[in-house]
């Protein structure tokens, strides 16, 4: 059991589990309103049938995104150009004014 409070590691896990919550109680809800015990095993049966799909892709794109991180945090960082003179800020350029006639703020 996980501890109160902590945030869950496995969201795909917590879809999972609650897929098959209710793959356990939609028959019961079902037989209580008067389905037969066959309808409610085969809406049991499709219901587990989409679960398991579900829970393979989700695995299966937990898997390839954790592969792509992996990748990412791998390859090198290209190299921080910054032109020939460029000091790397924002603002005023040395020699431009910036309130003349001409400029954007005149």
């Amino acid at each position: 059991m996980r501890p109160a409070g902590h945030p869950h590691d496995d969201p795909a896990g917590d879809v999972v589990r609650w897929a098959a919550f209710s793959c356990l109680l939609v028959p019961v809800v079902l037989v209580v309103y008067g389905t037969s015990y066959g309808g409610a095993a085969v809406a049991t049966l499709g219901l587990l049938a989409v679960t398991a799909a579900c829970r393979v892709l989700l695995r299966h794109s937990e898997k390839a995104q954790r592969a792509e991180a992996r990748v990412r945090a791998e390859e090198p960082l290209p190299p921080a150009h910054r032109g020939r003179h460029s000091r790397g800020s924002t603002g005023t350029r040395r020699g431009c004014r910036g309130s003349g006639p001409g400029s954007p703020q005149g």
